[in-house]
């Protein structure tokens, strides 16, 4: 589908492609004399927030991976191996972007492996840590 999107008094011209919220293309359309003078677009769906990657249960009896949802630089570790976690409590920050992003347990379990250390550079879907 293609949008006209108007943006800081430029009129873009916006491709827009179901895919993985990819923005393919964007090129500067012609200009329109009075953005609420034109005829309106229809609207988007509402854009998708990229969720975080889901933990994928690793091999049989080796637990629960918690995997990073995007590139980065580990902040803290709050988690060591051993240590008894609930769902949703923070075990890491994870720095992208200049936003620091709270990687959490994604069940109850026990830490039985933290594969980072403060510093480190991650891609995504990096296994961060094993949960069991």
């Amino acid at each position: 589908m293609k949008y006209v999107v108007y943006l800081n008094g430029k009129n873009y011209e916006v491709d827009v492609e179901e895919t993985q919220a990819v923005i393919t293309s964007v090129t500067e359309a012609a200009p329109v004399a009075n953005p609420t003078d034109a005829a309106p677009a229809p609207a988007p769906a509402a854009p998708v927030a990229a969720a975080p990657a889901p933990a994928a249960p690793a091999a049989a009896g080796d637990g629960t991976k918690v995997t990073a949802p995007m590139p980065g630089n580990i902040l803290s570790v709050s988690a060591s191996a051993g240590q008894a976690v609930k769902a949703g409590q923070v075990i890491m920050i994870l720095e992208a972007m200049k936003m620091e992003n709270e990687i959490v347990a994604p069940c109850d379990g026990t830490v039985k492996q933290v594969l980072v250390q403060k510093g480190s550079t991650v891609d995504t879907n990096a296994v961060l840590a094993v949960i069991g």
